[in-house]
């Protein structure tokens, strides 16, 4: 039977649980030295990331947005997150449905082919590519390896299949430049197919964007607009420059059979998961990374060791009963690869609160070793995150690098709206050789820097979740 508490002996208990609960938020070290020092030394005591990540990869697999496997990583993650106590949501997000079907490529035509020879290209289909008819088609081979090249063919392009032969430049990747390197040759990827499209292509196909080349497709999406679709595909490195050299002997035909869905779109969601802070809960610092990866691997690099590292933020700082002054939020984004939905439908919720968003943290580049950070914050604010560094060093990742915009691809609305962007600097020098390929699976994944990884982020988001002086917004400069 329960009886009435006494009304005297019910405000005396009142009164001892706010005390003790200002006496733990009074405890919480802030931005001490020793703090950070633990908690970068817990995080790389831990295996949880790797627990995360492997639960991710080998139990789920390929997330590509729609699938039964994105939606099966969204429960995934949110179940691990209560289970650490965080209060998690589930935001919903209206996702493209894409899905591959059969990709087939035959050279059967070209100067010198002995009688009863073809040759298989290894390929793979772009996201958001047309479709062939059911049985192929075949087309003659216009090779360029330039836009300004496409543009001065464009008589002979309508009605055949055009390659963009575009190397990748590893040598800028081993020096430090991979992200140049990438973006050099995905805007061939992105923009290519549309605008070979514009000029009455029958189809696309572009060099596979990416180093170590083993013959291995590297997927990701391409810009096209409906109405003005047609089949697209990455060729390997070396069935690329096959093609290039048997073009330069003669007239060279492909026979090419992509068959892709575009299906209505689906539902999905954000996971989003709160360590509310304290005496500045309204204010938020984001550690993120995103959920969904392409369909030919597990898509361990991309992005299952981004969101994983976000996740063990959390249970690093559970296991120490550290309570941050601000509120921290763990977001696994949807659909970064073939859309950024997610990224959208979160800055459309919170576009009135950006000011309230002091920083925001996202771990896309893979899982290689960490050396410090990138910030998007004002030039006189970079003194402040000395504290950070200094307890960052010891694991050789104390380098800070301050840029007016990060651009990261489900930051980068927050950024533009002021929001201080943050991301690892990692060395990427091999990222290339697996990103969205076949390849991209855990056991490319080193233990050790992913444990590097999660001391770098837990440390900063507890850092700008406890720095007292404003850090100022993002200023990113007109395009």
């Amino acid at each position: 039977m329960n009886r009435p508490r006494h009304p005297v002996l019910g405000l005396l208990a009142a009164a001892l649980f706010a005390a003790s609960a200002t006496a733990v938020y009074a405890a919480s070290p802030g931005n001490d030295p020793a703090a950070l020092a633990k908690i970068r030394d817990t995080a790389l005591g831990s295996d949880y990331a790797w627990e995360r990540m492997a639960d991710m990869t080998d139990l789920i697999g390929p997330r590509l947005s729609g699938s039964p496997g994105a939606a099966a990583a969204v429960t995934q993650v949110a179940e691990a997150m209560r289970k650490l106590g965080a209060r998690v949501t589930l935001q919903p997000v209206k996702v493209p449905h894409w899905v591959r079907g059969q990709e087939t490529g035959e050279l059967v035509e070209y100067r010198g082919r002995p009688a009863g020879i073809s040759q298989r290209v290894v390929l793979t289909a772009l996201g958001n590519s047309g479709a062939t008819p059911a049985d192929g088609l075949t087309a003659q081979v216009v090779v360029v390896a330039s836009f300004d090249e496409l543009k001065a063919r464009a008589a002979d392009v309508k009605g055949r299949i055009v390659l963009f032969d575009v190397p990748f430049d590893q040598d800028m990747a081993n020096r430090g430049l991979a992200g140049p390197a990438y973006g050099h040759g995905s805007n061939y990827r992105s923009n290519g197919p549309r605008m070979a499209a514009e000029l009455g292509a029958a189809a696309a196909l572009v060099r596979s964007v990416g180093g170590a080349a083993y013959r291995l497709p590297h997927t990701g999406n391409t810009n096209f607009q409906d109405g003005a679709r047609i089949p697209a595909a990455a060729v390997t490195v070396e069935d690329a420059m096959l093609m290039t050299r048997l073009a330069k002997r003669g007239p060279l035909t492909m026979r090419l059979l992509l068959t892709p869905q575009i299906l209505p779109d689906a539902d999905s969601h954000n996971v989003i998961a709160d360590l509310p802070g304290t005496d500045k809960a309204d204010e938020v610092v984001i550690v993120s990374g995103h959920l969904d990866s392409w369909d030919l691997a597990t898509g361990a690099y991309d992005d299952a060791a981004g969101v994983a590292s976000a996740m063990a933020v959390f249970d690093t700082l559970k296991k120490l009963d550290y309570r941050p002054r601000r509120t921290i939020r763990m977001i696994a984004w949807m659909n970064e690869e073939n859309g950024t939905r997610g990224a959208r439908t979160y800055l459309e919720a919170n576009t009135a609160d950006a000011a309230k968003h002091v920083g925001a943290i996202e771990s896309d580049n893979g899982a290689g070793r960490p050396f410090g950070l990138r910030a998007s914050v004002p030039a006189t604010s970079s003194r402040l995150f000395a504290p950070l560094q200094a307890a960052l060093q010891p694991i050789g990742a104390g380098v800070f690098q301050r840029q007016d915009a990060l651009s990261t691809g489900d930051l980068s609305g927050l950024e533009r709206a002021g929001v201080p962007s943050f991301a690892p600097l990692i060395d990427t020098s091999t990222y290339f050789d697996y990103h969205h390929t076949a390849a991209d699976t855990l056991d490319k994944v080193d233990p050790d820097n992913l444990r590097r990884h999660v001391a770098l982020m837990a440390a900063t988001a507890w850092f700008l979740a406890n720095v007292d002086e404003p850090i100022g917004r993002a200023v990113v400069p007109a395009r």
